[in-house]
């Protein structure tokens, strides 16, 4: 494993309601030494969360994106409130944007975004046995929940409105430990049985 570079300097260079861009002056342990700028992580962290309606089930959010200048579908996903842990976020934002609460929650893997030159990362959240529970949210319009079969995840790819990447990777990451579970409850249930 390569030594860290040794951080010399670091100094904010712009700050908006939602940004901070830092400029971090590196010596990496040949000697050479490089000026980075990055953003840094806001607030608390994120969470995005897998919610499943069943065992076949994923529930997708149609939402605006500025960035992109149009509609896209996305998993649910948002801020931590300070104090909150992973769960407790990804609970509540699942019942501010989806209209559920989960009886089951684990966090699967935090993704980081563009390590380049972003602090920024999400924590995948699977949210499973759901309950219908509203809480009010940030959002300026209602969210349109979209149901989508977990195992159609192809046809989901070839759609325009599905290009957020952490979505992506989040779902393919739930898809295959939901097989994965199925699979070993089928061995389980074969070596229950082996003898008779």
């Amino acid at each position: 494993m390569p030594t860290k570079p040794q951080i010399l300097k670091r100094r904010p260079l712009a700050k908006t309601r939602l940004f901070q861009v830092e400029q971090l002056d590196l010596e990496f342990s040949n000697g050479v030494r490089r000026t980075y700028e990055r953003l840094k992580r806001p607030g608390s962290g994120a969470v995005l969360i897998v919610p499943m309606l069943d065992s076949e089930t994923v529930l997708l959010v149609r939402e605006y994106g500025a960035g992109v200048e149009d509609y896209q579908l996305a998993l649910p996903k948002g801020a931590m409130d300070p104090g909150e842990d992973v769960l407790q976020a990804a609970n509540r934002e699942l019942m501010e944007e989806v209209g559920y609460g989960a009886r089951r929650l684990q966090l699967i893997k935090t993704l980081s975004l563009s390590p380049a030159y972003m602090e920024h990362d999400i924590n995948v959240v699977l949210a499973e046995n759901l309950y219908e529970k509203r809480l009010p949210g940030d959002e300026p319009e209602p969210l349109e929940v979209v149901p989508w079969a977990i195992q159609d995840l192809a046809a989901l790819m070839a759609r325009d409105d599905f290009t957020e990447g952490r979505s992506v990777a989040a779902l393919y990451l739930v898809r295959d430990l939901l097989a994965a579970r199925v699979s070993a409850a089928e061995r389980s249930g074969d070596s229950n049985h082996g003898g008779d």
